[in-house]
């Protein structure tokens, strides 16, 4: 039987007994026990990479965000204090870690988004017809081009608004998990991914309203 590489599991999946262990992992760590981070850095590490390349787009940058946060729990471990889940903490650092690598980046694009937002009349009807694309994907562009397309337009967002929506969409929290991530408020992260995937979906609709043409 082939062997399949394990997925690692959504925030909200982590069983009792993996908090138990990162608990008392981070213990040995404060007293001194180097083996203990190691062993947390290797059970950590698939999960953090993953969250670090779909939030930075590439594997030099996730790579560099992976030691990033690694250092900072290393060196940061005393400030844990345990009334959140070890996984929280670590979402927040990588979170962090990546969008101050977004936030370096030229920012142009960023200011043209809005006009993928709808646009409605006065009497609230939208301004123009919403394209349902969904059904022509296949025959319009191959799916790798959609993909392209998508990572494009996420790039584009804040990086904020992005890692919302990585946080989401890919990695699965529920929006408590994000606003303890992110440090936002839940009804912050709603808006923020509320308004996210309206740009998102402007860009895909005016792409393939051309691809259709």
């Amino acid at each position: 039987m082939a062997h399949r590489q394990k997925v690692p599991q959504p925030l909200e999946a982590m069983t009792d007994r993996q908090a138990d262990d990162d608990r008392e992992l981070i213990r040995r760590i404060k007293a001194g026990d180097h083996q203990a981070f190691e062993t947390l850095f290797t059970r950590h590490l698939p999960r953090v990479y993953r969250q670090a390349i779909r939030l930075v787009g590439n594997e030099a940058e996730a790579e560099e965000v992976v030691q990033d946060v690694f250092v900072a729990v290393y060196r940061k471990v005393d400030t844990f204090r345990g009334q959140a889940a070890f996984s929280t903490w670590l979402y927040r650092l990588t979170a962090n870690a990546a969008i101050t690598k977004l936030r370096k980046r030229k920012r142009s694009k960023e200011t043209a988004l809005d006009e993928y937002l709808p646009k409605f009349r006065d009497d609230g009807e939208h301004l123009k017809p919403i394209v349902d694309w969904s059904q022509d994907v296949e025959g319009a562009v191959a799916r790798t081009e959609v993909q392209r397309l998508i990572q494009q337009a996420l790039d584009e967002l804040p990086s904020v608004d992005k890692a919302v929506v990585v946080l989401s969409d890919l990695e699965e929290l529920s929006n408590r998990e994000i606003a303890k991530a992110l440090e936002l408020t839940v009804p912050a992260v709603k808006a923020r991914l509320h308004r996210a995937r309206l740009i998102l979906r402007g860009r895909l609709a005016a792409y393939f309203e051309r691809a259709l043409a």
